[in-house]
């Protein structure tokens, strides 16, 4: 009784400080990312406005500041030991390296003429790095704001009841589902394979967090956005694709492998009371709030992640993403493996069934290339194409390489027949909903 009390005293009188840290950095967070603001006749959300601003400030020196984030990616493996790992690791430091060089031979014009036509290296390099190398350091600063002061933990509190129907999985997954959507992949698999070492996850729930919920973040996804010139539509894009990515897992949890997976755990969840769902996330979001660091040493770590991101996955973007547009372009490898996805494009009778197929294939090596192969496409196929690059979740050059270097049980087979699944079923979704953002407000 009296701690039932306390509990209720907790939730009447939190300080009127900890309730302003709880909603004054989350409201903020929620206006930077999802509130369209009209700038010298553009209207996007601030945080796009920002990353245009910073780069016409560097003007030409985006490029060098580029490479120097790709230089210190390729370096941080080898000065940090990491390429010692795994077989896994070592590729990816050649593969990071290789990134270098093809930096190199973006800003100089040096290589092969057929690298430099504009739909190559110049593409890559001018809209996709330089505004990642961009959009993740900024984009990181304000999203402490999100992340860092209770919003993640109310929220999650609050949706407990819908985790194990529909995803089946406990609860507290629904911070992870969040942080991964809101943050970042890495964050999410941070996140989840802390819990499942401590047994609190089955093999079964942390591998479907990690392939279902571990996707890129809010500020990758304004990057595909931008490349399909859907920021007019941003809300749309933004609420839309969140809403298929977790039908697409709801459905994958249900189908093997994910299916068959181990379920044991050490340590379950315990049932939430009846009637204090409210009062709980309340308090849980306070408690978050009053322990939360101060916002500039929040912004201060994260901003030092965004960094670390940034250097990470810039490098292989470079080397991953060239290699995978020579190989679309040159080759018929996407062309083969599209067809296969072909019936799930054409059911809805689009006029670019066979291109965004082929292009949805192409996201296995790398998240962008469906964004880059359909950035002239029309908008319903370009609308798809930016849903399937985030549903997908999985790809070679950065999320794949995360799964496989954390404990959860998952085999690069598995991962790709996941892959596999989440494209086709993206695709049947995908479709419909660019005929919907159209309707609403498209192009």
């Amino acid at each position: 009784m009296a701690s039932q009390e306390q509990a209720t005293d907790i939730t009447r009188r939190p300080s009127l400080t900890t309730v302003l840290k709880l909603f004054v950095p989350s409201a903020l967070g929620i206006v930077i990312f999802f509130v369209p603001v009209t700038l010298n006749d553009r209207t996007t959300i601030l945080l796009d406005h920002m990353v245009t601003g910073a780069r016409a400030l560097l003007g030409d020196a985006s490029g060098f500041y580029a490479l120097a984030l790709i230089v210190a990616g390729a370096a941080y493996p080898l000065l940090k030991g990491y390429w010692r790992r795994n077989l896994t690791e070592r590729i990816f430091t050649v593969l990071k390296i290789a990134g270098v060089v093809a930096a190199l031979m973006a800003l100089t014009g040096w290589g092969p003429g057929f690298l430099h036509e504009p739909d190559m290296l110049p593409f890559l390099f001018d809209k996709l790095v330089i505004p990642v190398g961009l959009i993740v350091p900024i984009g990181a600063v304000f999203l402490a704001l999100l992340i860092s002061y209770g919003l993640l933990e109310l929220i999650g509190v609050l949706v407990q009841p819908v985790m194990r129907p529909i995803w089946r999985t406990p609860g507290r997954s629904a911070i992870d589902a969040v942080a991964s959507f809101v943050g970042s992949y890495s964050i999410g698999l941070l996140i989840t394979n802390r819990v499942y070492q401590a047994g609190q996850y089955s093999a079964r729930e942390a591998a479907i967090i990690a392939t279902g919920f571990s996707t890129v973040s809010a500020t990758f996804m304004i990057i595909v956005a931008r490349t399909l010139d859907l920021m007019d539509v941003w809300n749309l894009y933004f609420w839309l694709t969140l809403v298929i990515t977790f039908i697409v897992t709801a459905i994958t949890v249900r189908l093997p492998p994910l299916s068959g997976m181990d379920d044991t755990k050490r340590d379950g969840e315990p049932e939430a009371v009846p009637g204090k769902r409210f009062s709980t996330a309340w308090r849980t979001g306070l408690g978050v709030a009053a322990k939360a660091p101060s916002l500039p040493a929040s912004v201060a770590l994260n901003v030092r992640e965004g960094l670390v991101m940034a250097i990470s996955i810039l490098p292989s973007i470079m080397s991953v993403g060239l290699a995978g547009l020579v190989i679309a372009k040159y080759t018929p490898l996407f062309e083969w493996l599209g067809w296969l996805f072909y019936p799930f494009v054409a059911i809805w009778g689009l006029d670019d069934a066979a291109a965004l197929a082929q292009a949805s294939a192409s996201g296995l090596a790398e998240m962008f290339l469906p964004a880059l192969l359909m950035a002239e496409a029309d908008f319903v196929a370009r609308f798809a194409a930016g849903v399937v690059s985030v549903s997908a979740v999985l790809f070679f050059s950065a999320s794949i390489p995360c799964i496989l270097s954390t404990s959860i049980p998952l085999s690069v087979g598995r991962i790709v027949v996941i892959w596999f699944i989440r494209v086709a079923l993206s695709l049947l979704l995908a479709v419909p909903a660019g005929y919907l953002a159209q309707a609403l407000g498209g192009g």
